[in-house]
């Protein structure tokens, strides 16, 4: 049921997952500063210093022309380095490239994500679920396509073969397919061959797919430094149906800059530039002069190695501390700093993800619900799923983790 808004002309506007919950736990006292809680469902990596890392920006010098309003497409150097950087990573020898027009720059993921959708027209959009759980109010709010759910089963890994991706395509008349890659909140990845047949299958049946990338340079298997992008299996850079989104939010653990990009076909950069002008204006323009730096190969090809090297030992501290708990892992995320955990090993009422949330609030720790990540826009669906589910995060500083965990151990104990 809808909740009715109190203010005449207004509808109720749910919190996402993560902003609901940081919501509950502050009015318990949480805060970042506050030594005594652990915030295990913290949707962003660590910002400080890590081993290997190149040193983090401390100040920002802002010019005359950075006072000004920033293009709405972006700043023209920025875009360039964005498209430079896909070029190096990706497409060496290849001989459709990257440009500045392929870039549109916007203030963070979910506002390149919302000029997207609404530049999305009368269509059928797929979506997966599990999946981010921001996705739902986005693809509810946008009333000219149709947001179809495709859902990942757990005994397949939380993958799809390609076969059965088509027929989703073909049967249900999808134009568009929205997809977190590697995936929050289950940290799988879609990589390599598979992917080459996604971004084939895109081509084949003139289905746009669109790939939040914003977790792809925390990658656990395989050699150190690589990367993940379907930039690499596009094959004409303007005509390829393959829109790729990404920042500095995760990647480079910018989040407070709230600065990404959309790497796209020239049409589709055009349609969500115009959306920008009447959503948001464009993007911090001083941030933006600030993180072409970051892009520079050598910056960036340091910074995931630091990443991988860093957060595979939280990923793998976590794994074996969970499981230790009776909590089950049905899939080891490939990448992401998340862990899927199954509850249903656990004594009811800690069975049911809501309620090891309540439960952890009174120890001071912080989990995420699975519901949240059923995504449902408009609630169309009546039968939830996930309930048994958890997303644990293993973004925050060791110190915090091993606190968090703690606390779980207390919560389970009291049953």
């Amino acid at each position: 049921m809808i909740e009715p808004s109190p203010t005449p002309g207004f509808r109720f506007v749910p919190r996402t997952g993560v902003i609901y919950v940081m919501h509950e736990a502050m009015q318990l006292g949480f805060s970042y500063d506050n030594p005594d809680w652990a915030n295990l469902g913290q949707g962003s990596p660590e910002t400080g210093e890590i081993p290997g890392a190149p040193p983090r920006v401390e100040a920002i010098p802002i010019s005359a022309s950075d006072r000004q309003y920033s293009p709405i497409e972006g700043n023209d150097a920025l875009r360039q380095a964005v498209a430079d950087y896909y070029n190096e990573h990706f497409r060496r020898g290849k001989p459709s490239q990257y440009t500045a027009d392929n870039v549109s720059i916007a203030s963070g993921g979910r506002m390149a994500l919302t000029r997207l959708a609404s530049a999305l027209g009368n269509v059928n959009m797929g979506h997966f679920i599990p999946d981010y759980t921001a996705y739902a109010e986005l693809l509810g709010i946008f009333k000219a396509f149709t947001a179809i759910p495709i859902l990942l089963e757990a005994n397949h890994g939380y993958h799809i073969a390609l076969t059965e991706l088509e027929e989703e395509i073909l049967g249900r008349g999808l134009s568009a397919l929205l997809v977190s890659n590697p995936c929050n909140p289950t940290g799988q990845v879609v990589e390599g061959k598979e992917l080459n047949s996604w971004c084939e299958l895109a081509r084949k049946c003139r289905c746009s797919v669109i790939l939040d990338e914003f977790y792809s340079h925390y990658l656990y298997h395989g050699e150190l430094g690589r990367t993940v992008s379907a930039a690499e299996f596009v094959e004409d850079v303007d005509s390829d149906p393959i829109i790729v989104v990404d920042g500095m939010t995760k990647n480079w653990r910018y989040p407070g800059w709230r600065i990404s990009w959309t790497l796209a076909p020239r049409d589709v950069i055009d349609a969500i530039g115009s959306a920008g002008s009447f959503l948001d204006g464009g993007a911090n323009h001083p941030f933006q002069t600030a993180a072409l730096d970051l892009l520079k190969p050598e910056f960036a090809r340091q910074e995931t190695l630091a990443i991988q090297k860093h957060f595979r030992r939280k990923r793998n501290y976590v794994l074996e501390r969970l499981k230790r708990m009776g909590i089950g892992v049905e899939v080891d995320p490939a990448g992401t700093f998340y862990v899927w955990a199954n509850l249903e090993g656990l004594p009811a009422p800690l069975n049911d993800g809501m309620n090891l949330f309540k439960e952890g609030l009174k120890e001071n720790v912080i989990t995420i619900p699975g519901i949240f990540f059923d995504v449902n826009p408009d609630k169309r669906r009546f039968h939830a799923r996930y309930e048994h589910y958890s997303r644990i995060s293993f973004g925050p500083e060791m110190e915090k983790l091993e606190r968090g965990l703690d606390a779980l151990e207390r919560v389970i104990k009291k049953y």
